[in-house]
């Protein structure tokens, strides 16, 4: 990147989150004064005289001026030291393990990782020659036990977990990355920049799906990496346009105006889950609600100290088994029955048929009786009356 691309973080370093999210990134257009980054649809740029680049952008797979100011912003509230936009969450992950692992290098991944996450490492990492083992992010012993000495390159987290809501303690999973030579990954989707930020605790890496939170409205798949050090940027900065996964300007331009409501959404997200969680708990059809911010949930100490709030995710378990989960998710209205998370609208899912279908028959399987709800940002009256029908067979 050129001291062009990278100087407008610079001013904002000091602003609050809010103002970072809207202005962190970008400078209004020197020409025309424009406030918002302009989609730049070029693929190709003039050169003044060979190898003479303005601003050092010379083909969009390598820099794009709309995706630039994306990862600007991504950078600033992440506060890490660069980010790399990509054309999904996991174009973002795979770039990260060719980017620092080789063929016989090893990683620790959670056992109850995403399932997209899990087949990447189980179906297309592990035939290039990376083998994985299962880890407890909530249990700090658990992951030292499987990290080979000498071999394990990555120890890779979500925190929250998705769909079990567990909580890894990022500090501490950092020290005993940091002790065996590995680096600590942390998938933060499910926080989002505003209620977390990793590198701050010790992880040395950052990796989102934008199309959930940060995106926001449910009309662009991307992914994101944000990193501490140069050297892991110089390596991810090769690989990212060695491999060439990278949005669109108009997906850039989108995944942007998502991120700079962030902060807003992420509030009213977290006032409607809590509102959600208090509903569920004292419904006679739910044997379990699974939420951090619950006092008896076992991460529920360690998610106070390391997040702002605790999300708009939020799982639970239906007393009938799996027949009554699908019919929950069925009978659902102003919950959309649909895969993935993060939106403006609320989301109704079953798991182990849809997003972790992946994981059945592993060690790494949900349980049969489960719901997740990405909880948006409508009426809470109508949420709550919606899911009570969905329960009671209305």
């Amino acid at each position: 990147m050129s001291e062009q691309q990278h100087r407008s973080t610079e001013p904002f370093k000091a602003q609050g989150f809010e103002t970072r999210a809207i202005h962190a990134g970008y400078e209004p257009d020197p020409t025309t004064g424009a406030v918002i980054p302009p989609i730049y649809a070029t693929s190709t740029y003039k050169q003044d005289g060979v190898g003479g680049l303005r601003g050092g952008y010379e083909y969009s797979r390598s820099a794009n001026p709309t995706r630039t100011a994306l990862e600007g912003a991504l950078a600033s509230l992440e506060e890490g030291e660069r980010a790399f936009a990509f054309a999904s969450g996991l174009a973002a992950e795979d770039t990260i393990v060719r980017a620092l692992c080789r063929p016989g290098d090893h990683a620790v991944i959670p056992d109850d990782a995403y399932g997209g996450t899990f087949r990447l490492f189980d179906k297309v990492e592990q035939s290039w020659g990376l083998e994985h083992s299962p880890a407890a992010v909530s249990d700090v012993d658990a992951v030292r036990a499987a990290i080979r000495p000498g071999r394990t390159r990555l120890v890779w987290v979500e925190t929250p977990t998705n769909p079990l809501l567990n909580i890894g303690d990022i500090e501490a999973l950092a020290a005993v990355a940091h002790e065996a030579g590995a680096l600590l990954v942390v998938d933060n989707t499910f926080a989002s920049p505003y209620l977390q930020q990793p590198l701050t605790l010790g992880a040395d890496v950052v990796v989102h799906s934008t199309t959930k939170y940060v995106g926001g409205h449910s009309d662009v798949v991307g992914g994101a990496v944000v990193v501490r050090d140069l050297e892991t940027a110089d390596a991810i900065t090769f690989h990212q346009n060695a491999m060439g996964a990278v949005p669109g300007p108009f997906d850039s331009f989108l995944t942007h105006r998502g991120l700079k409501t962030l902060a807003v959404r992420m509030d009213r997200h977290c006032d409607n889950a809590e509102l959600v969680v208090d509903f569920l708990s004292r419904h006679p059809s739910v044997e379990q609600v699974i939420y951090p911010g619950l006092e008896e949930h076992p991460g529920h100490a360690v998610a106070s100290r390391q997040m702002k709030r605790f999300g708009g995710m939020v799982s639970f378990r239906v007393t009938g088994g799996e027949a009554q989960a699908l019919a929950v998710c069925e009978r659902a209205e102003v919950f959309t029955l649909a895969e993935s998370l993060g939106g403006i609208e609320s989301l109704i899912e079953h798991p182990g048929r849809m997003t972790h279908a992946s994981v059945a028959g592993t060690d790494l399987e949900v349980p049969s009786d489960l719901v997740r709800l990405s909880v948006g940002i409508e009426t809470a009256d109508d949420l709550l009356a919606d899911l009570d029908r969905a329960l009671s067979g209305g």
